[in-house]
């Protein structure tokens, strides 16, 4: 059997190794980590992510704000309130939570933010810091994924990975970061997408397999090699009438069977996705210091 790669234990360090950084500031009289949040609109998925960023923050003694608006909001109007938070110093990093209605052009609300701010690491000037090798904040979950390869000391030196799905959220930057010259790094990185034909000729070849689509159950067990590393980013509501909230979330991965033959592999729930809310701490604490621009 392969050994699971617990997202869920290791947010939970993490959290607990921010939560004595922060109550060690606050000893030495700094400033607390300030993390904010806009949500647009009602969107259930988003108003769970956020409220649960809220409680991240509250956990490990950073403080929080959320400032809710209605979807019919313009976007000249958004962009003011993100301007607001641009110039509130005590606010460190925020975040606009996404999807947003579709009347708003989401490229300019996000590049609207100062790259200091943009703990989601979405912004053109991060990115392209993060792909020249500069500091940069990293969006959470690419970073998240990072950290569980470092905390389960996986060896990516030489190894060849690859990626399916190449969106800027999460497979773009996976495949540069998984190539550039650091650890985890120096792979030799393949990155595929929806384009590409003899998917399954790839993944056979990988020593370690990021899979981030949002398609269940598009990696079964004959698209794998023997020893293969899994990380499964998808998580896909899928309707489950036994289940009291109606649904069940699904991976990209044919989790039983695909396990069989991995050595390491992330479950869906429980594995990328706390690493992803625990990307977004690291990311504000960052923030917080003030030194990746300085």
């Amino acid at each position: 059997m392969p050994i699971l790669l617990d997202g869920k234990k290791i947010a939970a360090e993490i959290k607990e190794e921010l939560k004595a950084k922060t109550f060690q500031l606050k000893a030495e009289g700094g400033k607390v980590p300030h993390l904010s949040a806009i949500l647009v609109g009602t969107d259930g998925a988003s108003e769970t992510y956020v409220s649960a960023k809220v409680k991240d923050c509250e956990d490990v003694g950073f403080e929080s704000s959320k400032f809710v608006f209605d979807d019919s909001i313009t976007e000249e109007e958004l962009l003011h309130e993100v301007e607001k938070l641009n110039n509130d110093d005590r606010v460190d990093g925020f975040i606009v939570q996404l999807p947003l209605p579709k009347h708003i052009n989401v490229d300019k609300i996000l590049n609207a933010i100062n790259p200091e701010k943009d703990v989601d690491g979405f912004h053109p000037v991060n990115f392209g810091r993060m792909a020249s090798n500069l500091p940069s904040y990293v969006p959470a979950t690419p970073f998240g994924v990072l950290e569980l390869l470092k905390r389960y000391e996986i060896p990516t030196k030489g190894k060849h990975c690859v990626v399916v799905g190449r969106s800027h959220i999460v497979g773009s930057p996976v495949s540069i970061l998984m190539g550039s010259a650091n650890y985890p790094g120096d792979a030799t990185v393949t990155l595929t997408h929806r384009f590409t034909e003899n998917l399954p000729h790839y993944t056979k070849q990988a020593d370690i397999l990021i899979v981030a689509v949002g398609k269940p159950g598009l990696i079964t067990a004959d698209m794998v090699k023997e020893g293969v590393v899994v990380i499964d980013v998808g998580t896909t509501r899928v309707p489950d009438a036994s289940k009291k909230s109606g649904f069940t979330l699904k991976g990209d991965v044919m989790f039983e069977t695909v396990a069989e033959k991995a050595s390491y592999i992330t479950p869906v729930p429980g594995g990328v996705g706390p690493m992803t809310r625990a990307g977004l701490l690291m990311n504000t604490w960052l923030a917080a210091k003030k030194e990746m621009y300085a």
